[in-house]
């Protein structure tokens, strides 16, 4: 089975917790103490009735309040695919955590509210989607059941929203009228809305085409290990561990070595303990080469025509994350998959408005939760990839040098 990894979004209060509750609690992918758990909790509801949204929400603050504050992660499986749920929270201030939760989704559902329609939220949202080049978009009109499961007002909303979809130029969007409460359209069809006649969110969640999101083409493989075992049998052997971020890679290739620009070939791939032939992304792998040449961690090496950029210098959009306020001059760590350096923002181009796209020119400085575009020099060489071509090539973090804190997420440009 593949696995399908997605985020849900929105405004507050428009149900994403419920949802997922609701999306594990219907599929059957709760434990028996966990329900007993989640009831006994949820006995002070004056309806009766079980909140689901307790089975995300798991810090004090955020079920003392009823918001859901840091992203959480939810694992299940169907038959057909296995799913990681990461739930985002909807508050402007929390930006930042919908920004982490995202950064490694296939999908992303944006709730939207029958009631309230597209928000401010929604379009901040939706524009992180975009920035974050997140193929597949799922626009769930949630509460339908508080709107008398109205087509007209499902029609309304889902013309708002594609008119605000191109604009931002989101690829694939599907439209889904649900209520999360009511177990509307999550698991089966709602007989409650005859006149929608698309699948429920589980089909199209199992169903979803993801497979041909990864780029077979350009390889790309950050070593994250060097093996070299200090016994008899295996004294000269060297392999070098990593995942493949893109690509495919087969047993007598030649590589290039970046940013050192050395090639050689493919000797052996060692996948799960045994060699094969040929691997492809994202699968982890150890990798020999024919030649000894000095290679470490954070090193890339790279096949096919299109080879990454190596600079020291470029543009980023960046999403600022911490409290203390990023201005020019400002020294970081650069973390761009494996690899680390010693960096310097020395510009902020702009401020872009999430909710509205305008650019804010000159800004001086960003404050947390801020999207700027900013240039970053690194202290040394960096091989890397435009975000919008490949995510995992040019998708980066900035870390505080004394804190070790990830203070920025880097989408280069």
């Amino acid at each position: 089975m593949d696995l399908l990894r997605f985020i849900t979004a929105g405004s507050v209060d428009d149900g994403k917790s419920t949802l997922i509750g609701r999306l594990l609690y219907d599929s059957k992918s709760i434990l028996a103490d966990q329900l007993a758990a989640l009831e006994q909790q949820s006995k002070n509801k004056e309806d009766g009735e079980i909140d689901l949204a307790l089975l995300t929400d798991g810090l004090r603050a955020e079920r003392e309040q009823g918001i859901t504050i840091d992203v959480a992660y939810k694992y299940f499986s169907t038959p057909r695919r296995k799913f990681i749920i990461a739930d985002a929270p909807g508050h402007i201030q929390y930006t930042r955590n919908m920004v982490t939760g995202a950064s490694n989704a296939s999908l992303i559902i944006i709730l939207v509210d029958a009631r309230n329609g597209v928000v401010e939220q929604t379009r901040r949202h939706s524009i992180i989607a975009s920035l974050l080049n997140i193929r597949h978009v799922v626009v769930a009109v949630n509460k339908m059941d508080l709107a008398d499961y109205s087509q007209d007002r499902y029609n309304d909303i889902l013309i708002d929203y594609a008119e605000m979809a191109r604009t931002l130029q989101l690829k694939d969007v599907t439209y889904l009228p649900i209520s999360a409460l009511k177990g509307d359209n999550i698991v089966d069809r709602s007989p409650n809305m005859p006149w929608y006649d698309g699948p429920a969110l589980l089909e199209l969640l199992e169903t979803v085409q993801v497979q041909n999101d990864t780029d077979l083409q350009r390889g790309r493989f950050g070593v994250q290990y060097v093996i070299r075992p200090q016994t008899d049998d295996l004294h000269d052997y060297r392999g070098y561990a990593g995942k493949i971020t893109s690509g495919t890679y087969r047993k007598g290739d030649t590589v290039t070595i970046l940013p050192a620009g050395h090639t050689s070939r493919i000797k052996t791939i060692e996948l799960g303990g045994r060699e094969v032939e040929e691997a492809f992304a994202p699968q982890s792998v150890i990798i020999q080469l024919e030649d000894d040449i000095d290679i470490s961690r954070g090193d890339l090496l790279v096949n096919g025509a299109q080879l990454p950029r190596v600079d020291q210098e470029f543009d980023v959009l960046l999403c600022w994350m911490d409290n203390k306020t990023l201005t020019p001059g400002n020294k970081y760590v650069l973390q761009l998959g494996s690899r680390s350096v010693r960096s310097v923002v020395r510009d902020i181009q702009y401020r872009l408005d999430v909710n509205t796209l305008e650019k804010q020119w000159s800004p001086g400085q960003a404050g947390l939760n801020d999207v700027v575009r900013a240039t970053i020099r690194t202290s040394s060489p960096l091989p890397f990839d435009g975000y919008s071509d490949l995510p995992a090539g040019g998708g980066a973090i900035l870390i505080d040098e004394t804190s070790y804190v990830t203070v920025g997420a880097c989408m280069i440009q």
